[in-house]
């Protein structure tokens, strides 16, 4: 426990734009974006099979006819959708995600072709391994190739409002519990923090920030870890 009070507190991230208006960004997380990357990963599969099945005919023409699909769809395929698809991939649509710049403003080229170059990166060692640790760490879900291209990836539309529309408060009516060992003012700060803006989180991400703060929680899961922690958090209240 060791991040600012709401550095990953909720999936909320609010923009000024340069109109003067305030805009407010769902911001997706890894689960979310790893279905919708299956779901790609099935399409280029599917157009890739196709592609070597049809042109095999063809002998050696039909093999680099087949090689040059298997480039497109590799490495162009999401970056043409994001870029003239509003931020969206055939899978990402389907899940109900975007792809945005970090001021809210629609993804372009350069990003798109920086933050998808560098899937190479976050796939290593294996299965996406590092990018997964790189968005569980960092504030705004984002994998590396995010943190260089200035992008995130947000709820959008239908899928914005049902998450929004999920959260289910969560009240607390028993004894305070003193922590089993001493707290920085930083952790007793995240603490309140969580309590005070629990009520507006769906019951999942209260879950999910639990498991953050599990030498608390003494091994509960679900939602008797964020209980355990209401209970630590009104023994500070006093």
């Amino acid at each position: 426990m060791t991040s600012p009070p709401d550095s990953r507190l909720d999936t909320l991230r609010s923009i000024a734009t340069p109109e003067g208006c305030e805009l407010t960004l769902r911001l997706a997380g890894p689960v979310s974006r790893a279905r919708a990357w299956l779901f790609d990963a099935v399409i280029r599969w599917a157009v890739m099979v196709f592609a070597f099945m049809v042109f095999s005919y063809l002998g050696k023409f039909g093999f680099g006819l087949a090689i040059l699909v298997y480039f497109v769809v590799s490495n162009l395929y999401p970056v043409l959708f994001e870029v003239f698809w509003h931020g969206q991939t055939p899978g990402k649509w389907f899940i109900g995600l975007r792809v945005l710049h970090d001021d809210g403003t629609p993804v372009r080229l350069g990003s798109s072709v920086l933050r998808n170059l560098l899937r190479f990166v976050d796939a290593l060692p294996v299965g996406y391994g590092l990018g997964l640790v790189t968005q569980w760490i960092n504030r705004d879900g984002k994998r590396l190739g995010d943190i260089l291209a200035g992008t995130v990836v947000v709820y959008h539309g239908k899928r914005a409002e049902a998450v929004k529309n999920h959260v289910e408060a969560e009240t607390y009516d028993g004894p305070a519990i003193n922590p089993s060992f001493p707290l920085t003012m930083q952790e007793q700060q995240a603490l309140l923090e969580f309590d005070r803006r629990s009520n507006g989180l769906t019951s999942e991400r209260r879950e999910e920030l639990a498991l953050l703060a599990e030498p608390l929680t003494g091994g509960l899961s679900g939602p008797a870890a964020s209980q355990r922690l209401k209970a630590i958090a009104a023994a500070i209240h006093g």
